[in-house]
């Protein structure tokens, strides 16, 4: 029987961007590696290092085993597979609003399914992945790589990738407290008005064709939200006041990292303006008592992939 490893990388992403709520998303060069290998034995072993490691359970909590589970089931393979040795090497912080979850849906997904010569194409591990995360806007950009939008007809998820006609430096401020999906979705309403459905309409489209065609102007007012970054700001001590001060100086826009508590700034990378933007993130935190780290990183845009140079 195969007892080969298989080594995959898979992106940290940024969710929503601003008014694409539950739809847009976007992979960085921030990742996390995995080493999977799977057994005919039952149980699963895991060890982890790296970022968030001894707050990610190593029994059959932990997400990757979940979704290696998920796999084998779907290709019937479960009886064949009973167990699994797993090693997970962590870059991107847990529970930040990079995609720490995504990263380990996919992982997991990606290689047992490598280790099952590939039954399954990327279009199914998206379906797989949206019904275990439970939305597709994570795991879109974590699979493809770029700027992901993705709807879902029917429980049919589909995503359109693309990589803008420009050059993106992602500003990152990272604040040294997590911040649970499921508290930030507590504070959301369960309607909106139409005035902020309009409101997002047309600044997720905006910002999508902007970026389709290259055009900085028109996204210097697209990362205004009215759906959930009002209602989570008071999870985040001076969220409103950190955008000012990274357009100030020199960003695009500035949005909530998915659910937060990261806050990510859009720069162009022919004007360096990128340290000066992460220093003001960082000194404005802190006037909020909030003490803060920066990742200053690229737009990653092959997504999940195998790699044999461990």
């Amino acid at each position: 029987m195969d007892s080969r490893s298989i080594w995959v990388r898979v992106p940290g992403t940024s969710a929503n961007c601003g008014p694409g709520f539950d739809s847009i998303g976007l992979a960085c060069t921030v990742y996390n590696d995995l080493q999977l290998r799977l057994t005919e034995e039952p149980g699963c072993k895991i060890t982890i290092s790296g970022a968030g490691a001894e707050n990610i359970p190593c029994d059959e909590r932990n997400i990757v085993w979940q979704s290696v589970q998920y796999i084998l089931k779907k290709a019937h393979m479960e009886d064949t597979y009973k167990g699994a040795v797993i090693h997970m090497e962590n870059n991107v912080p847990l529970s930040r609003g990079l995609g720490s979850s995504a990263t380990a849906i996919v992982a997991g997904l990606k290689g047992a399914n490598a280790l099952l010569n590939n039954r399954f194409t990327r279009k199914e591990l998206l379906q797989f992945a949206t019904a275990i995360e439970g939305h597709p806007d994570n795991v879109a950009p974590a699979i493809y790589g770029g700027f992901t939008v993705s709807t879902t007809t029917r429980g049919d998820v589909e995503c359109f990738t693309l990589i803008p006609k420009m050059r993106l430096k992602l500003v990152v401020a990272v604040p040294d407290f997590p911040l649970s999906t499921k508290k930030a979705r507590e504070v959301l309403p369960k309607e909106v008005s139409m005035k902020d459905a309009i409101n997002n309409i047309g600044r997720a489209a905006m910002m999508t064709a902007a970026l389709c065609k290259g055009n900085e102007k028109f996204l210097r007012n697209v990362f205004e939200d009215a759906l959930h970054q009002p209602y989570r700001a008071s999870l985040i001590p001076g969220m409103y006041e950190v955008f000012d001060a990274a357009k100030k100086a020199g960003a695009l826009g500035a949005s909530l990292s998915g659910a937060g508590p990261c806050l990510i700034a859009y720069c162009l990378q022919r004007r360096h303006v990128e340290e000066a933007v992460g220093q003001a993130m960082k000194e404005t935190f802190a006037q909020h008592g909030v003490k803060a780290d920066i990742l200053i990183m690229d737009l990653d845009t092959r997504g999940a992939h195998i790699i044999n140079d461990r």
